[in-house]
């Protein structure tokens, strides 16, 4: 046989041996990760320890409806209003009313305020007051405040009717930070604040906020809240109730990204938004499906599994070769950092092998043409 023919045998025993050693982009799927379920509601085999396979069909999307819905958040921030009291420390200005002892109510004059006429908690939590002396007030609510002022009060006046109000309250701060309009440290009181609440307080969000990640500092730890979930699915339990020194920070949108690779008009990262994007809106930025490379079948979306799961990574497969699919893609909410992957067409792949053989053997043939010749 000659140097071509062997060549070429060669080469027919390259395109015979399958696609395991074709070059390029293109996904090469495990069995079992194509799914046939019209309705979409079964699992494909998983791989064990790494990866669990859906079909993004009906089933999948009514679990993600109810998803934003259902979400909680951890009991360590799940308080409800009852369990709120404010504390009083120092910093705080209290307002010290004793009925019919208008000396002792307004000692500096009517004309100043409550702010300026009341009693200053000092640094060490004390204040002053006239025939009690040094109070510690620190750490105690104003009803015991009052209920004490009154005690020591009874022992000079006769059945004393004292009430006891915060006039300034400075002690205790919540910070706002991130993509806000006015960013800054807002103080804790005694009405109970709420996530948004401290994000009326700093004058809403920007134009550039995500929405759907906020970030709540607490006791060093970072809980992920979604202003999103609250507004447009009406989930309460993301209204958390704030405790001084919280952090509220919102994330610019920037932030969030989807990847497209594969077999699409130009692989990119795209940036979410802040309504989020979806799985035709991501192929359709970056061009869609390239019709003569790609396999409309082999369209996953590759994303990291929750922290509870037993696997490691959740793939969800759509068949885009159905034209119902093309409304599926439309309603599959990608969430961030989700890797969409589009497979190559079989021919694709083959025309990859022949596009590195056929140099070659071009290559060889003229050599072998130029040897022929030079006998002849």
């Amino acid at each position: 046989m000659n140097p071509l023919g062997k060549f070429l045998a060669a080469g027919l025993f390259v395109l015979l041996a399958g696609c395991t050693v074709v070059p390029g982009s293109y996904h090469s799927p495990t069995p079992g990760w194509f799914l046939d379920d019209e309705d979409g509601s079964s699992e494909g085999a998983p791989l064990p320890d790494v990866v669990k396979v859906h079909s993004i069909g009906t089933g999948i999307l009514k679990k993600q409806d109810i998803h934003p819905v259902d979400r909680g958040v951890p009991p360590a921030i799940d308080l409800s209003d009852e369990d709120y009291h404010y504390l009083v420390g120092p910093g705080d200005v209290l307002q010290i009313t004793v009925w019919d002892h208008p000396e002792l109510t307004i000692p500096a004059g009517s004309l100043r305020s409550s702010a300026e006429s009341g009693n200053w908690v000092h640094s060490d939590g004390t204040i002053f007051y006239p025939y009690v002396g040094i109070v510690s007030v620190e750490g105690l609510r104003v009803t015991e405040i009052r209920d004490m002022l009154t005690r020591r009060l009874s022992k000079y006046i006769e059945d004393p009717q004292v009430d006891v109000s915060i006039a300034a309250f400075r002690h205790k701060k919540i910070y706002v930070t991130g993509e806000v309009d006015e960013p800054g440290l807002f103080p804790v009181t005694n009405v109970p604040t709420r996530l948004i609440d401290a994000i009326g307080e700093a004058g809403g969000l920007t134009e550039a906020a995500d929405w759907s990640s906020v970030v709540l500092t607490r006791n060093g730890r970072d809980y992920r809240l979604s202003l999103r979930d609250i507004y447009q699915y009406g989930n309460t339990s993301q209204n958390i109730l704030l405790q001084p020194n919280d952090v509220i920070n919102v994330n610019p949108v920037t932030d969030a990204k989807v990847f497209v690779l594969g077999e699409v008009g130009k692989a990119a990262s795209l940036k979410m938004g802040r309504n989020g994007i979806t799985l035709a809106e991501a192929l359709a930025e970056n061009g869609g499906f390239d019709q003569r490379q790609s396999d409309a079948s082999g369209v996953f979306v590759f994303r990291k599994a929750p922290l509870a799961a037993d696997h490691g990574i959740d793939v969800y497969q759509l068949n885009a070769k159905d034209a119902a699919a093309l409304v599926l893609a439309d309603s599959f909410t990608l969430q961030e950092r989700d890797i969409v992957y589009v497979t190559a067409a079989p021919l694709a792949k083959w025309n990859r092998v022949l596009s590195l053989i056929l140099p070659s053997v071009s290559a060889l043939y003229l050599g072998s043409s130029t040897e022929d010749k030079l006998r002849d």
